[in-house]
């Protein structure tokens, strides 16, 4: 009995021990304290402060994805409740779940009038990506909030504010998570590079900074990618790893499109799109930055970029690459005749 009972438990530490080296890094290294958050120290401390003083509000998170929201109540959470109380007091709804009015009437509702019995405090209700409720779902959830305050504490986490109905945003304390910046992201990003003895080298960070936009969430996702990928992080292993045009790329196409002729620029550009599967909207993004360090007079860089901006919205649309190409190489060729006459 003894020794069946022995073998059962190392291979279930070995099981934990595996899953948690298959974790995603976004997920092995979510800070689960306050006090392991990288940035946005100001609503920290406030919360902090709020907890210190068991004075803790309804709150409404939002702001671009990858910025902490949801690390920040998870970790207030786990710093509020036990482990054993985690379960019984913290009630976590997310976007892929069903968010309609029948669900705030029914299991946000019965889990915020029942009181604990053995568990003092308050209740915490996390609904993240709430900008996805509807109208309904809202509206009926805000007198839920009014009703049950004594025993309940919401945590609304949206990316658009203007997607959450005024009434629910006056019943709330606020707080805007603004991308992060490469300070912020770089200590935490050399901690995981150490933890998992990777090879990085310094234009493979700077790359990945760029395309994260403040996006811790992109920076691990893509880093992780990338290792797993080619082994060693560099400038050129992070673009092509997500499919996204080179520094240098962008500089070619630039030069092509204000030199060449219209088929030997599209011809070009065709073929580079081809060979290193680019999409046309990830080149317009980035020749927009290269377009306006370009010596043109303010009229036609304005009627440029303007130009830019309609191809743009029909690639997001779905129009055809191929015709918006095209376009682009004759705005082009325009904007040259123009500055030729």
């Amino acid at each position: 009995m003894i020794s069946g009972w022995r073998t059962d438990s190392i291979s279930h530490k070995h099981e934990n021990k595996t899953e948690h080296k298959n974790l995603p890094w976004v997920e092995k290294y979510r800070p689960s304290k306050l006090v392991d958050l990288i940035s946005h120290e100001e609503i920290i401390d406030t919360i902090n402060k709020f907890i210190r003083v068991n004075q803790l509000p309804h709150l409404l998170f939002y702001g671009p994805p990858g910025t902490g929201k949801t690390s920040t109540i998870l970790a207030c959470a786990k710093q509020l409740y036990t482990p054993a109380q985690f379960t019984s007091m913290v009630l976590e709804l997310n976007a892929s779940d069903d968010r309609g009015i029948g669900i705030v009437r029914g299991q946000i509702l019965s889990f915020a009038s029942t009181r604990t019995i053995f568990n003092a405090g308050f209740k915490l209700i996390i609904l993240d990506e709430a900008d996805a409720m509807t109208n309904d779902a809202q509206n009926a959830l805000r007198r839920i909030i009014e009703k049950y305050t004594d025993n309940v504490r919401f945590c609304i986490i949206c990316n658009y504010l203007s997607k959450i109905i005024p009434a629910l945003q006056s019943r709330c304390t606020r707080f805007r998570f603004g991308p992060l910046s490469p300070t912020q992201i770089l200590p935490r990003l050399d901690h995981i590079i150490q933890k998992e003895k990777l090879t990085v080298t310094e234009d493979g960070k700077n790359a990945l900074m760029t395309l994260s936009g403040g996006d811790m969430r992109k920076v691990l996702n893509v880093l992780q990618s990338t290792a797993l990928a080619f082994g060693t992080v560099n400038e050129h292993n992070v673009y092509t790893c997500v499919g996204h045009p080179l520094p240098s790329d962008i500089k070619e196409i630039l030069n092509w499109l204000l030199n060449e002729s219209f088929l030997i620029s599209y011809c070009k550009i065709q073929d580079m799109k081809i060979k290193k599967g680019l999409a046309l909207q990830d080149i317009l993004t980035d020749l927009h930055k290269l377009v306006n360090q370009i010596d043109f007079p303010d009229a036609t860089l304005i009627k440029l970029i303007i130009k830019m901006a309609e191809i743009e919205k029909r690639v997001i649309a779905g129009a055809s690459e191929e015709v918006q190409l095209n376009a682009l190489v004759s705005t082009f060729q325009c904007t040259r005749d123009i500055e030729t006459q």
